[in-house]
């Protein structure tokens, strides 16, 4: 009996909201009113999504022809440990501890199309991650690395690895990783990093940055 109560209490509610709903139903201009509120917030969202879009934009420079984007120097701390200091072109320093025998930086690059390009649209650039790394194999494997990221997006919205993801789908932009090769670290080394529409390129800028190209040849 308990049960076939509850059924029948459940039965009569069920039979209130039903017949709610179909009042709101045929109240006029109940439809209209729920599609602007739904319109409303669908705008909504996809406004914060374009402005989330625009914030990570921001990050990104503009790459004009063969553009230094920074300037790296070590300070060795003991063996296989080094202080590296970036300096970005706008001056903005940054100091980082390196484990291993050489360095790496990285970019994210977009590049237009050439059709595009025409019209004068630049590649953007946003350095992404500096590394270190080992001569030897064995430990590179098991010895201590150290991976930095240097510009991480800034909300849960970024634009490049979505690129990334759909890139061959997308004939007007290309979403690159761009890479400088290992370069070794050596206490005193001064190297400057440039970017091209290739890839990253570094360079020796003082002779013990020289000496140690010479010796990792």
């Amino acid at each position: 009996m308990l049960y076939d109560g509850l059924a029948v209490v459940v039965a009569i509610i069920a039979i209130a909201v039903l017949l709610w709903a179909l009042k709101t139903l045929f109240r006029r201009g109940w439809f209209l009113g729920w599609l602007k509120g739904t319109l409303g917030l669908v705008l909504v969202s996809i406004a914060i999504v374009i402005g989330l879009l625009a914030w990570d934009v921001f990050s990104y420079e503009e790459l004009l022809g063969d553009t230094p984007v920074a300037t790296i120097s070590f300070e060795e701390l003991e063996d296989q440990h080094y202080q590296a200091t970036v300096v970005y072109a706008d001056g903005e320093e940054y100091q980082f501890d390196l484990k291993g025998d050489q360095w790496q930086l990285d970019a994210r690059i977009f590049k237009w199309s050439p059709s595009l390009a025409r019209f004068g649209l630049k590649p953007g650039y946003r350095l992404d991650r500096l590394s270190g790394r080992y001569y030897s194999l064995e430990m590179e494997r098991n010895a201590e690395r150290t991976v930095y990221e240097l510009n991480p997006s800034q909300s849960s919205v970024d634009l490049w690895r979505w690129f990334k993801s759909i890139d061959q789908q997308v004939p007007w932009l290309d979403a690159l990783y761009g890479s400088a090769t290992y370069v070794p670290m050596s206490d005193g080394a001064l190297y400057e990093v440039n970017l091209s529409h290739s890839g990253l390129l570094s360079r020796p800028l003082n002779e013990p940055a020289k000496q140690a190209i010479r010796r990792w040849q």
